[in-house]
């Protein structure tokens, strides 16, 4: 397979010699129009892609065989949460999309005091978990972030660095980024963090950071603070 990249990619199990794709995929190969000899592009979710040739295809499978392997999107030094609140409607899936596209490689749901929500059903949570895929296979990243199921503010945990976005803190994004370990960043609902979460979080070793000077919408923050993040480079 020579020339450019393959238009197509496609999310797969693993990678390996030959890979056997059941008919939900091999369906969607057939609505792109491939057929055997067709190049594409795989990636296992979790940083290998590759080349790899359509072998078969019908209705009810469809068979690659796996070339050589290519680079994906450049991914952080060191692995990117975003720890969101639930949010009522499509609003999570809209921040899920887009923080998978800023290099998140997962997402913790989390429920604050004034979550705009208490729970979240296992569907909602599987269909966040393939606008992730989708995200992740149009924006070219090998990773597809985990979506986690929710968990209490005071229960979340995390490596490395936790950012906290709090209007009216005086320290700046560009100030508070650390790559030599990980970073998690936590926005708020739409009623924001209350001042004792936000206290809490601190004496655990977080740290607040501010997003400019406007209050923002609770799914406009996440997009915000991941796209300051995003501009320091890498």
């Amino acid at each position: 397979m020579s020339g450019g990249k393959p238009r197509h990619r496609l999310p797969v199990p693993e990678l390996a010699d030959v890979m056997v794709l059941g008919p939900a995929e091999a369906r969607h190969l057939g609505v792109l129009r491939l057929a055997p000899g067709a190049a594409v592009v795989v990636f296992d979710g979790r940083g290998g892609e590759a080349r790899a040739t359509v072998a078969e295809l019908d209705d009810t499978r469809a068979v690659l065989h796996l070339g050589e392997a290519t680079q994906g999107a450049q991914e952080t030094p060191q692995p990117l949460t975003l720890a969101a609140s639930l949010l009522k409607g499509d609003k999570l899936a809209e921040v899920v999309r887009a923080a998978t596209e800023l290099g998140v490689a997962r997402v913790q749901l989390v429920v604050p005091r004034r979550a705009d929500a208490r729970e979240i059903g296992a569907q909602k949570l599987q269909r966040l978990a393939r606008v992730a895929q989708e995200a992740s296979k149009q924006s070219r990243r090998a990773v597809i972030p985990e979506v986690l199921a929710p968990v209490a503010l005071d229960a979340l945990t995390w490596e490395g660095t936790l950012l906290v976005a709090q209007p009216g803190s005086a320290v700046r994004v560009a100030d508070a980024v650390d790559w030599t370990r990980p970073v998690t960043v936590l926005t708020g609902p739409e009623g924001g963090l209350t001042a004792e979460e936000v206290a809490a979080l601190v004496a655990r070793g977080a740290q607040a950071v501010t997003l400019g000077p406007r209050i923002l919408r609770a799914e406009t923050a996440p997009v915000a603070l991941l796209g300051a993040i995003a501009a320091l480079g890498q």
